[in-house]
């Protein structure tokens, strides 16, 4: 019998949004995630059980990233990572020239950020905005 549960990668993270529509534009344009799965229309027989499952939200995909995104926190909030919960997510790019163009691109699409940390400790690079609904995010590169 093992002594720790052997993992993988993580399979998929969830977050709580207000504006599934705005969310979705935010994380399809600025990280080119696509549509996986959304609720189908009213009309569609499989619409009860795909609602409940997503709870009306939308399951976006890039290579083997799956992000989720659940519309049931209430207009006007904010999220906070000084809460339980979340503090922040970290999305890896390859090296300190993606993150360089990433930081170009947020300031193209008026998207506010910090400036790129090195953390040597760390032997990482990292540059910190946020989501619409002020989920911290982060974008991280190998130093060097």
């Amino acid at each position: 019998m093992a002594a720790t549960i052997a993992l993988g990668g993580i399979h998929h993270v969830r977050l709580t949004v207000t504006d599934v529509a705005r969310s979705r534009s935010f994380y399809t344009t600025l990280f080119g995630f696509d549509v996986a799965a959304e609720v189908p229309p009213v009309t569609d027989p499989t619409y009860e059980a795909v609602s409940a499952a997503l709870f009306g939200g939308v399951i976006l995909i890039k290579g083997k990233l799956v992000l989720s995104l659940r519309p049931v926190a209430p207009q006007g909030d904010r999220f906070d990572e000084d809460r339980v919960g979340l503090d922040h997510l970290s999305f890896s790019v390859g090296n300190r020239a993606e993150l360089d163009e990433a930081r170009g691109l947020l300031e193209r699409k008026g998207v506010p950020h910090g400036e790129i940390k090195e953390l040597a400790s760390f032997g990482i690079a990292v540059l910190e905005f946020r989501d619409p609904d002020n989920i911290q995010l982060e974008l991280t590169s190998p130093l060097g």
